[in-house]
């Protein structure tokens, strides 16, 4: 394998010569070090994650107070279509709304639209 002579001073730092195992007292320096970078990593975790669920909890502000027109104009369009309906749309209430699935009646016989055949 070929090395550039511009790089050996770097790897012959990075080898171990001696082979002597670390002394106690560079192992508990090690240990101090690895948690001090474990509860640094922690530090910045949490306030990364509190920063994203503060500017998320903004968004969703934001958007439920631009978005209260909104709302208000669907429900008076609810109100109305309701109160429109009659009496009888009163009896039947909202709707009957299952697991997400809207529920509706449809009427047999004369009075229900049929769908278009082949004559047609």
């Amino acid at each position: 394998m070929y090395r550039d002579p511009r790089f050996s001073g770097l790897f012959d730092k990075l080898q171990r010569g001696d082979g002597v195992p670390p002394s106690l007292l560079q192992k508990i320096v090690a240990a101090v070090v690895t948690v001090a970078v474990f509860a640094l990593a922690l530090m910045f975790s949490v306030v990364l994650f509190a920063v994203v669920l503060t500017v998320g909890a903004a968004a969703w502000g934001y958007l439920w107070w631009k978005t209260r027109a909104l709302r208000k104009a669907m429900r008076a369009q609810g109100e109305a279509r309701m109160g429109a309906q009659g009496e009888a749309a009163g009896a039947q209430g909202r709707g009957l709304v299952i697991e997400g699935e809207v529920i509706r009646e449809v009427r047999t016989g004369e009075s229900a639209p049929r769908p278009p055949g082949p004559d047609a």
